[in-house]
C-alpha cells in the first residue's frame, strides 16, 4: 500500500480512532500519525501502545501541517473541536468525522470550517462495544461500510481521495444526504441500543427476580442486549440528544407495533405473532446474504465457556 497523506491528524483516539491508528500503520498510509485527546491519562496511554508519532493534548497543535484530519469524538464535543481546530487548519486539508449522526455535525462544525479546506462528513459503520485506546484493532473496518454525507460544493477530488483512504481500510464507500442517514441509522443502530439499555434497566429494576438470578440464568438474548447496553455511555446520550427526531420517530413506530404485538398475545392470536416472526426472520437471512453477519450462532463465539 503507498502513502496517501504525508500527515494524518487523529482528533480522540477511542475505539475508532485507535482502529484507525492501527490499520494506518499497518498499510504504510502516511508518513505521520498525529494522536491528539484531551485527556492526558488517554494520551499516554496511547503512546504506550504506539498508536501515534507525536502526540498531544491540543486539537490546534495537531492539525497543523496535517493533509487529512479525522475528528473521532462524542457528536456533542464536534462544534468545540471545530471551534479549536479552525484557524490552524493549512489550505487544501481533508477534514472528516465518524460521527454516527451526520445532520448535527454538520450544522456544528461547518460554521467553523475555513472555504480553503475540504470538510466531508463520515460515518463508518463500524465498531463494538468496548472504549478508550485500549479497544481499538487491526482490521476494524474490513468489509463494512462507511457513508459520507458531503455538503453542497464538496470537491470531487477530495470526495475521491478520502474515497480512497477507506477503500484501502477495506471498507466500502457508500453516499447520502445526511437527514436520510440519520433516518437510516436511527432504526439499524439508535434504536436497537435504546431498546437494550431499557431492556437491561427494566431487569434491574425487577423487584421479584434478583439481580443474581438474571446474570445467573442469563440466557442469549438478555446476554446479547447486555452487550449493546455495555457501550459508551457518553456516547450514546449524545446521539439520543443529537438526533433527537429521527430517534423519536422510530421509538414512535416501534411502540406501535409493539402495542399490535401486545394485543395479539393477549387474545391469543398465534397467526399474527407467527407472521410476524417469519417476516423478521427473513431479514435476519439477508442481512447474513448482504454480507452483514455470518451464519454462526451467538455472534460466532464458542457455546462451551472455557474451564479453569
Amino acid at each position: 500500500m503507498s502513502v496517501l497523506f504525508d500527515r494524518i491528524a487523529l482528533i480522540g483516539i477511542g475505539l475508532i480512532g485507535s482502529s484507525l491508528a492501527h490499520d494506518i500503520r499497518r498499510l504504510g498510509l502516511t508518513k505521520e500519525i498525529v494522536v491528539a485527546t484531551r485527556s492526558a491519562d488517554t494520551l499516554k496511554r496511547a503512546e504506550e501502545l504506539g498508536l501515534g508519532d507525536r502526540y498531544t493534548t491540543s486539537s490546534a497543535d495537531a492539525v497543523k501541517d496535517a493533509d487529512l484530519i479525522i475528528v473521532s469524538v462524542p457528536v456533542g464535543a464536534s462544534e468545540s473541536v471545530a471551534k479549536e481546530i479552525a484557524g490552524s487548519l493549512k489550505p487544501g486539508a481533508i477534514v472528516t468525522d465518524v460521527g454516527s449522526t451526520k445532520a448535527s455535525v454538520i450544522a456544528q462544525m461547518q460554521p467553523h470550517m475555513p472555504d480553503s479546506v475540504h470538510f466531508i462528513p463520515g460515518h463508518p459503520l463500524a465498531g463494538t462495544e468496548k472504549s478508550g485506546p485500549d479497544a481499538g484493532f487491526p482490521g476494524l473496518f474490513e468489509g463494512r461500510w462507511c457513508i459520507f454525507t458531503p455538503v453542497a460544493g464538496t470537491d470531487e477530488t477530495a470526495l475521491k481521495r478520502l474515497r480512497g483512504f477507506w477503500e484501502a481500510l477495506g471498507s466500502k464507500v457508500d453516499e447520502m444526504d445526511a437527514e436520510h442517514h440519520d433516518k437510516v441509522l436511527a432504526i439499524v443502530s439508535h434504536l436497537p441500543h435504546i431498546i437494550a439499555y431499557n431492556i437491561v434497566g427494566t431487569a434491574d429494576d425487577l423487584e421479584t427476580v434478583t439481580e443474581s438470578e438474571v446474570i445467573k440464568y442469563s440466557a442469549s438474548g438478555f446476554r446479547d442486549f447486555t452487550r449493546l447496553a455495555a457501550s459508551d455511555p457518553t456516547m450514546w446520550r449524545d446521539v439520543c440528544l443529537h438526533n433527537r427526531d429521527a430517534i423519536l420517530e422510530m421509538l414512535a413506530r416501534f411502540s406501535e407495533d409493539l402495542a399490535y404485538l401486545q394485543r395479539a398475545i393477549r387474545w391469543g392470536e398465534g397467526d399474527k405473532i407467527f407472521e410476524l416472526f417469519t417476516r423478521t426472520r427473513a431479514i435476519r437471512r439477508s442481512i447474513i446474504q448482504a454480507g452483514q453477519d455470518v451464519d454462526a450462532p451467538d455472534f460466532g463465539r464458542p457455546h462451551a465457556l472455557e474451564k479453569k
